[in-house]
């Protein structure tokens, strides 16, 4: 355990820090499950709807830094693609 005080506020700032990346990324990875569970059952209005909230979503998460830039933009350009791959 830390000693110093310095230390121990820095503990508690990651413990925060930890609960939020947590909370964008499980926020991301439902909207992503939302747009394939759209794609699975060959909704296109419904999944290019769900498509635009999970977009947000990996934004919110890469600007956050709880995800790193260029894994955001491989998730948006996969999930994009799938999208508009749809009859």
């Amino acid at each position: 355990m830390a000693n110093m005080k310095n230390a121990k506020k820095k503990i508690k700032s990651i413990a925060k820090e930890t609960v939020n990346n947590n909370n964008y990324t499980a926020s991301m990875k439902t909207a992503c499950k939302n747009v394939e569970k759209a794609i699975n059952a060959k909704d296109k209005d419904q999944a290019s709807e769900k498509l635009k909230i999970a977009i947000k979503r990996i934004d919110k998460a890469s600007q956050a830094g709880a995800i790193k830039k260029n894994n955001a933009a491989r998730n948006k350009s996969n999930l994009t693609k799938k999208v508009n791959a749809m009859e």
